[in-house]
C-alpha cells in the first residue's frame, strides 16, 4: 500500500484530485493533503509518503523552492507537478528535479492517472529491487555509474553491507584487481562556479568529474564523483589491472599531476590533491580515503602561492608536539569588542592571532576547516546571548550554512583565508550591531561609561556614530550638554587623570605607563602629559606634582 499528499492551496484542485484519482487500483491506502509548500514538508518529513503531487504556484513556499528542499532533503521521492501556467522556470525546475510527470490545470482523468500510474509503478519496481538479490541488471531508473558512485561510497564510509552481486558491478569479483583513492579539493570553487559555469554547482562538479575520468588509461582505470558530504571535494577512485603498490603509487600521483594542470588550463581552477594508498580489495578503500583525506588536509596553507598542490603520503601534522590554534582563549576579548560596537578592536585582536598563526611552523587545510567551524560556533554563541536572531546565524559552520547568509568560503591561500574569517568577524559584528541598537535605548551615559573602561583603545566617534545611528554632530553636542567636555576631551581627562596615578607608583616606568594608556610612544605620553599639566610626566614623579592642573 502507498501514501500520496496531495499540495495545493485551491481546496477545489485537491478535491478532484481525490476524485479523480484511481486509488484503489493504484494500490493507495492514505491521501494527505497540505496547503502550501512549508505545511507539505513538514508532512513529508512526519508521514514520509511515497509521492507527492504538487502545485507550483503557492504562498509560503511555492513549487520551485519546495522541489529544490525536496531535491535535497528526500532525493528519492517521485513528484507530480500540477499547474496552471505554462511557465519555462517552472518546467526547467520539474526537469532539474527530474518529475513524474508535468501537468497542466484544469486536471482531467486521462492524464492524472497515467502520470500516477507510471509514478506507483515505478514505486512498486524499486520495493522490488530492495526486495531481490541485487545483480548487474537490477539499476532499474537508475544509471550504472550513480549506482557505482552509492557502492563506492558506502565502502568509503565503512557503511557497505557485503554483497557480491553489488561488488561485481564495480570489478571487485576480479582478483588481479588493484584499487585507491584520490580526493581532490576544489579551492576556488565559487569563483570559477560563478565565472565559468553560471552559478551551477552541479555543472562545476560535472566538468570536473568528466576531465579526471577521461584520463584514464590502459589498463589504469578512473572513476569520480562528488562527495554528497564534503562539499568542494570530488573522490576519484582508480583500478589497475596488476601491478606493485610502488607503480600503482607513481600512476596516481602523475594522474593527480595531469588532472590538477588539465583543470587549471581549461576552467581555472586551483585544486588541492590527497593521494591514498593502492589496495587489494576493493573493501579496504576506506582506508584509501582516510590516506588521501590526511594527505589532503595535512597540505600546509602557509607554503601555499595561489597555485595547484598535490599532498604527499604520510602527510597530515600528527605530531603530539603540533601546536593546536584555537580562539576560545580571546573570545573575551572580542566578545568585549563586537558588544561595545568596536569592530576595529576586534580586527586587531584577531588579526594578532592570524599573525600568530602565520609564524607558526605549518597551518593545515585541517586546521584552517576547523578554525572556521570553531569560529561559527563560538560566534554564534555570542551573538545568540546578545539578542541577535538565531535566524539570521550560520546554522554550522559548514560551507552551506555560510553561503546561506552571502559569506564565501573560497581560499587558496593564507591571506585569502584570513580575509574570509575578517570577512566572518565582519558579518558578525553587523548582525550584533542591528540586534543591539533595536533592542537597547541610547543612553549618553554609554559612551562615557565606554571610554571610562576603554581609555587605552584608539576610540573614534565614528564607533558610536555607526553603533547608536546617530550623526556625529548630535551625538558630540549631547555629550557636551551631559558632561561638560567634547567626546575627544574627555578621553584625554581620564586618560591624564589615569596618568596620574600611575605616575605616583614608582615601581612603575615612563614607558610601560604610555602603553598601558595607549599612547604611540613615550615622547608622545610626554607631550601630550605636557600639554595637559603643564608640566613633563618626570618632573611630576620628581615633586612637581601639584603645579598647572587643569
Amino acid at each position: 500500500m502507498y501514501k500520496v499528499l496531495i499540495i495545493d492551496d485551491e481546496e477545489p484542485v485537491r478535491e478532484a484530485i481525490s476524485i479523480l484519482g484511481d486509488w484503489k487500483g493504484l494500490n493507495v491506502s492514505e491521501i494527505l493533503e497540505a496547503t502550501d509548500g512549508k505545511s507539505g514538508l513538514a508532512m513529508l518529513r512526519e508521514q514520509r509518503p511515497d509521492l507527492a503531487i504538487v502545485d507550483m504556484k503557492m504562498p509560503e513556499m511555492n513549487g520551485v523552492e519546495f522541489l529544490r528542499a525536496v531535491e535535497a532533503e528526500f532525493p528519492e521521492l517521485m513528484t507530480i507537478v500540477v499547474s496552471g501556467y505554462n511557465d519555462f522556470e517552472f518546467t526547467r525546475q520539474a526537469i532539474h528535479s527530474k518529475v513524474i510527470d508535468y501537468l497542466l490545470k484544469p486536471i482531467n482523468r486521462q492524464d492524472l492517472n497515467q502520470a500516477l500510474h507510471k509514478a506507483i509503478g515505478l514505486a512498486e519496481a524499486r520495493r522490488q529491487i530492495r526486495s531481490e538479490s541485487i545483480n548487474r541488471n537490477i539499476a532499474y531508473n537508475m544509471s550504472l555509474p550513480k549506482l557505482k558512485e552509492k557502492i563506492y561510497f558506502s565502502i568509503i564510509e565503512r557503511s557497505f553491507k557485503t554483497n557480491k552481486a553489488f561488488l561485481s558491478l564495480i570489478g571487485a569479483d576480479d582478483a588481479s584487481l588493484r584499487f585507491g583513492v584520490m580526493a581532490l579539493r576544489i579551492l576556488n570553487m565559487e569563483a570559477i562556479r560563478d565565472s565559468r559555469f553560471n552559478s551551477d554547482t552541479e555543472l562545476l562538479y560535472f566538468a570536473t568529474e568528466n576531465v579526471i575520468n577521461e584520463m584514464s588509461e590502459e589498463g589504469f582505470q578512473c572513476f569520480s564523483f562528488a562527495n554528497p558530504k564534503q562539499e568542494r571535494e570530488i573522490i576519484a577512485v582508480f583500478t589497475s589491472s596488476g601491478g606493485y603498490s610502488q607503480e600503482l603509487s607513481f600512476r596516481s600521483e602523475q594522474l593527480m599531476k595531469q588532472v590538477v594542470s588539465s583543470l587549471s588550463s581549461l576552467f581555472g581552477i586551483i585544486a588541492a590533491g590527497g593521494i591514498g594508498s593502492p589496495c587489494t580489495e576493493a573493501l579496504d578503500l576506506a582506508k584509501s580515503y582516510e590516506d588521501a583525506s590526511v594527505s589532503l588536509q595535512g597540505i600546509d596553507l602557509l607554503k601555499l602561492t595561489g597555485k595547484a598542490v598535490i599532498g604527499t603520503a604520510g602527510q597530515g601534522g600528527k605530531s603530539p608536539a603540533r601546536e593546536v590554534h584555537s580562539l576560545t582563549g580571546r573570545m573575551p576579548i572580542l566578545r568585549s569588542a563586537l558588544e561595545a560596537g568596536n569592530i576595529n578592536h576586534a580586527k586587531t585582536v584577531l588579526g594578532e592571532f592570524t599573525r600568530k598563526v602565520r609564524s607558526a611552523d605549518s597551518f593545515t587545510f585541517g586546521d584552517a576547516d576547523r578554525m572556521i567551524r570553531e569560529m561559527v560556533v563560538l560566534f554564534n554563541d555570542v551573538a545568540l546571548e546578545l539578542g541577535t536572531s538565531a535566524d539570521k546565524l550560520p546554522s554550522s559552520g559548514g560551507e552551506r550554512a555560510l553561503r546561506s547568509v552571502q559569506l564565501r568560503t573560497d581560499f587558496a591561500t593564507f591571506d585569502e583565508f584570513e580575509l574570509r574569517i575578517m570577512q566572518i568577524l565582519e558579518y558578525y559584528s553587523e548582525q550584533i550591531r542591528q540586534s543591539m541598537a533595536g533592542n537597547r535605548p541610547f543612553n549618553v551615559e554609554d559612551i562615557k561609561e565606554y571610554i571610562d573602561n576603554h581609555y587605552f583603545e584608539d576610540i573614534k566617534i565614528s564607533m558610536f556614530t555607526e553603533k547608536y545611528f546617530l550623526s556625529r554632530e548630535y551625538l558630540m553636542k549631547l555629550f557636551k550638554q551631559q558632561f561638560g567636555y567634547g567626546i575627544h576631551e574627555y578621553v584625554q581627562k581620564v586618560r591624564m587623570d589615569k596618568a596620574q596615578q600611575l605616575l605616583d607608583d614608582s615601581s612603575l616606568k615612563i614607558q610601560e605607563i604610555s602603553e598601558m594608556l595607549g599612547f604611540k610612544d613615550k615622547n608622545y605620553f610626554s607631550k601630550a602629559f605636557r600639554n595637559y599639566y603643564s608640566i613633563s610626566p618626570s618632573e611630576y614623579r620628581a615633586g612637581g606634582n601639584g603645579k598647572g592642573k587643569k
